[in-house]
């Protein structure tokens, strides 16, 4: 039974989502870093929030973990690179904090136009301050917006509800597609210069750490609020603060932080003109709810079936397309391991050709799968989906693919090339209406082989008494022959034949075999 390990306190619809599915699942509080390495090794899976750090020693101790799911959006306190590197799956639940955000995003810009904290505070401590307390109305502002993803796009269209005009940066998002929301697109210089309010929308990157800093917020427009609903960091918090004292912003509204929690004695929080709350975007019933029913789902899904939906660090498909190519990963995967198995020599770089209508379907799934295979077969490390492109690159094997709409003989038809400093092998496949997978091809040569258990490959002279002596000496050594599948290219020239074994072949007999007159070379395959 697979295990998982669930922290942060996950809504318990999620819980028992994952408990229907038939998985083991332990739930603790905010683990430590080392309280997590600790625990970890025993689990496939690990759901967590944005409390818990999943470091690079957390997934070096994880030595079964297979998946780790974020309920939310943010993936910053995860190690993706190292997550990559040890073939585990990253995914988060992108969609499920959207309208929560994008409210509370509202929310903050509300109250610092309006000055409701400061308010609230003063006739609190028995203070009537209207006259000191005037905001500044919505209506009619340009509201600047870091980021037109998901979110941002929804804090837009609630902004068009207040009459605000709305402009937006998003290097990744091309001009039209900006104009078919109702947004002006501007790069950020311009966007700096003409906003009287900025929120944030945009991912904790590299490039986004301290997208807002001393040189852009000296750019800004005298008297711009400023909303931050993403990420910490994605702001220069002390040279917002200083800005601030400067008069050059007029206030900010921070959700999120740098460091969580901040210290007490943050600059921030000494300036009335901030409106501060401790990371509660996404923190509503329904939010919490929606997110832990979806992570439950995606890490069943991915433990269970292979399926993998919202991955960061892997090619997504959804069920329906994962049910329809089963059997083509199936198929190339056990190609990669074939042709590991057939070659000679350095492993230089390895081709995958799509032909006909499998041409037209998501490939990048199968190619991942066609390397997770190739390399899987002689590895010792774990290889994934995940993993399998980087290992590759860092053993200097070079991975290609091309497709083509132009097939003879069958509908569909994938073809690999494995080429080493020795030689090239190659095989074909496809998969029959009934769902069968076959090799139809091996180096050039046509056939039809199960591609499945022991199989004893050989080619050889195309003349008379070479398979009887083959099946003499099997029997002889008590092995069964299951299927016998034949390929030549012309009468006397060269053969190609497939035995599929019910049992391995001991070495001496595969030693006997290679030294038969007319056998050009025989190989031991077990897929």
């Amino acid at each position: 039974m697979k295990r998982i390990l669930v922290t942060d306190g996950l809504n318990a619809v999620g819980v028992d989502a994952l408990r229907k599915h038939g998985l083991e699942v332990e739930v603790v509080e905010t683990l430590a870093e080392r309280e997590l390495i600790a625990r970890i090794g025993e689990y496939e899976g690990l759901i967590v929030r944005s409390a818990t750090k999943v470091t690079r020693a957390v997934l070096e101790a994880g030595r079964a973990l297979e998946v780790v799911g974020r309920a939310g959006a943010g993936v910053d306190t995860i190690d993706v690179d190292a997550a990559t590197e040890r073939g585990v799956v990253v995914m988060n639940t992108p969609g499920g904090n959207t309208t929560a955000v994008a409210e509370h995003t509202l929310a903050l810009l509300l109250a610092l136009a309006r000055r409701v904290p400061a308010a609230d505070h003063a006739l609190k401590g028995g203070r009537w301050e209207k006259s000191r307390l005037q905001g500044v109305e919505l209506f009619g502002k340009t509201l600047g917006v870091l980021g037109l993803g998901r979110i941002g796009a929804e804090v837009a269209r609630r902004a068009a509800g207040f009459r605000m005009h709305v402009i937006a940066y998003d290097p990744y998002l091309t001009r039209e597609a900006t104009l078919r929301q109702g947004v002006e697109p501007v790069e950020l210089e311009e966007l700096l210069a003409r906003s009287d309010f900025i929120t944030i929308h945009v991912p904790l990157v590299e490039d986004t750490r301290h997208l807002l800093g001393p040189d852009q917020l000296a750019r800004v427009k005298p008297g711009v609020r400023i909303v931050n609903c993403a990420r910490g960091g994605i702001v220069d918090e002390s040279a917002l603060a200083e800005a601030i004292r400067a008069g050059r912003v007029a206030g900010a509204a921070l959700d999120v932080f740098e460091r969580e929690p901040p210290p007490a004695d943050h600059p921030l929080f000494a300036l009335e003109q901030v409106v501060v709350t401790p990371h509660l975007g996404a923190a509503t019933d329904e939010a919490q709810t929606a997110v832990a029913l979806a992570i439950a789902e995606q890490v069943a899904d991915a433990l269970l079936h292979g399926v993998v939906v919202n991955a960061v660090n892997l090619p997504s498909i959804d069920a329906e397309t994962y049910r329809e190519q089963a059997p083509w990963l199936g198929l190339v995967e056990t190609m990669g391991r074939f042709l590991a198995q057939m070659a000679d020599g350095r492993m230089r770089e390895a081709r995958v050709t799509y032909s006909g209508e499998i041409a037209g379907r998501v490939t990048a799934t199968l190619t991942l799968a066609f390397v997770r295979g190739l390399l899987g077969a002689i590895l010792s490390e774990r290889v994934t989906d995940v993993n399998a492109l980087p290992l590759a690159k860092a053993r200097g094997l070079k991975v290609s693919e091309t497709s083509t709409t132009e097939v003879e003989d069958y509908a569909s038809l994938v073809a690999a090339e494995l080429v080493t400093d020795r030689a090239t092998s190659s095989v074909a496949g496809t998969v029959f209406f009934k769902r069968e997978a076959r090799f139809v091809r091996i180096d050039g040569y046509p056939l039809e082989a199960l591609p499945q258990g022991w199989m004893l490959v050989f080619a050889n002279l195309d003349v008379p008494g070479v398979i009887g002596r083959i099946g003499t000496l099997c029997g002889r050594h008590g092995i069964n022959i299951a299927g016998m599948q034949l390929g030549r290219e012309r009468r006397g020239g060269r053969a190609v034949s497939i035995l599929n074994l019910d049992d391995p072949m001991p070495p001496a007999v595969l030693d006997e075999i290679q030294a038969m007159p007319d056998i050009v070379s025989a190989r031991l395959v077990r897929l």
